[in-house]
């Protein structure tokens, strides 16, 4: 662990919970940190690792550094505190709007040239299902606003007709109304799906970016239902053609409404072009834990210079990063009883050292990891290597140091990459310009 050399106040504010192992990682490197979560269910996780606090409201004159770890609203507050002089990461409304609000994320990049693909947004099933007999084609349904959280919902078609969609749109038509208020019918076009991220300080974005491929499926091979994310495989870059053509263009008005953090694009590539797909504008879960461990910078120095507005040199690792997610049952679906039956208060067995054990929805009791929270998202196993083979060999052979009763998790992070660097490579992506 690297230790920082000025100690400063951290606070952070979340609603969820998920930054939990990010604020101890600063506690270890020697700054202090309050922590503040808004959801009740969520309100144990990481307890016992750092400082909980039941409001965050007392503590805005003690902190050094306020840190947001989502969007939902918090880029308002985030903004508030950050007129009012203080050093805080986090968004704004516009920054939030780009990330909740799809269809407004899509039409900023089109105003950029970015080139989108054709979408249409609905707030009525049966409309969409008309829409899709009209003009038959293979679609992507994506919930809008706080429905795009949950993850399962999301459903890429695979059938040319569309049948499969409208089937789908059928089924929540009766099950998730109610949830589901808008929603989104995009073109479905193959090729690479990447993402590209950076760190903006304020004024103008912080290199090297972060080049990462998510795996959201939650079996092996692609298969079974969409989650959140079952791991990720990542590498720093100096700026390339996929950043430069697409989120570097975003620059002068994230500069002008003085975003600080972290924000990133998710695309979808081919020979053809770069089509971005959703911008996180935030921290993204396991991404943030997975960049921490590829950083020679302690993160607690690099965040509080950031949040300062400074130009922070961030010196990472060379090759590749993976972070694979532990989960526990019910996940990646909801179910109270199965998750207290199964998984609530289990223990985490350590078999080696903890190195590249990250923690989710944890607490620690009397010196033991013990899983709490609700959604059996518990834990992210990171792998370094100068190959991306060499990072899956130090990743997995971490995860058989542990052991939790029905943990269950993906083998084949980063497979991926062996034919998805060939084709990026070949298109020039990758390419630094």
């Amino acid at each position: 662990m690297n230790m920082t050399t000025t100690p400063r106040k951290f606070l952070f504010i979340t609603l969820d919970s998920l930054i939990a192992d990010i604020a101890w990682r600063i506690k270890l490197q020697g700054h202090e940190v309050k922590y503040y979560v808004k959801e009740k269910s969520d309100k144990e996780v990481g307890a016992g690792f750092i400082d909980m606090v039941d409001s965050w409201e007392p503590h805005v004159d003690w902190a050094d550094v306020i840190v947001f770890d989502d969007v939902l609203g918090q880029g308002a507050i985030a903004k508030r505190l950050r007129d009012a002089g203080k050093a805080v990461i986090g968004g704004t409304p516009y920054t939030d709007q780009l990330e909740d609000d799809r269809e407004f994320g899509q039409e900023e990049l089109r105003k950029l040239g970015v080139h989108i693909l054709p979408y249409k947004i609905f707030s009525n099933f049966d409309e969409a299902i008309t829409y899709i007999r009209v003009q038959p084609d293979r679609y992507v349904m994506k919930p809008c606003g706080e429905a795009a959280n949950l993850k399962g919902l999301l459903f890429i078609g695979e059938e040319d007709d569309g049948r499969d969609v409208i089937q789908v749109l059928e089924d929540y038509k009766k099950a998730w109304a109610d949830k589901i208020p808008t929603f989104q019918l995009q073109k479905r076009i193959t090729g690479v799906e990447v993402a590209v991220g950076a760190f903006f300080n304020g004024k103008e974005f912080i290199y090297p970016i972060n080049v990462n491929f998510e795996h959201k499926k939650l079996f092996p091979g692609n298969l079974g239902p969409s989650t959140g994310e079952m791991g990720t495989a990542m590498f720093w870059s100096g700026p390339n053609k996929l950043f430069s053509l697409t989120l570097k263009k975003m620059e002068p008005k994230l500069a002008e409404e003085g975003f600080v953090g972290y924000i990133d694009l998710n695309c979808i590539v081919n020979g053809k072009g770069i089509y971005p797909l959703e911008f996180t504008s935030r921290f993204g879960y396991p991404t943030i834990i997975i960049q921490e461990e590829g950083m020679v910078t302690p993160i607690g120095d690099f965040f509080n210079a950031l949040a300062n507005g400074e130009k922070p040199q961030l010196k990472t690792k060379a090759g590749f990063q993976i972070g694979v997610r532990i989960v526990v049952p019910p996940f990646p679906f909801t179910d109270k009883e199965t998750f207290e039956v199964k998984s609530k208060d289990s223990i985490v067995y350590f078999k080696g050292n903890v190195q590249g054990v990250h923690f989710e929805d944890i607490k620690l009791v009397n010196g033991e990891w013990v899983v709490t929270g609700e959604s059996g998202v518990i834990l992210v196993i990171c792998g370094c290597g100068q190959t991306m083979k060499q990072a899956q060999s130090q990743v997995y052979q971490r995860i058989k140091q542990i052991s939790v009763p029905h943990m269950y998790y993906r083998n084949d992070i980063g497979n991926r990459w062996f034919e998805d660097s060939d084709k990026l490579h070949n298109w020039g992506y990758l390419r630094e310009i």
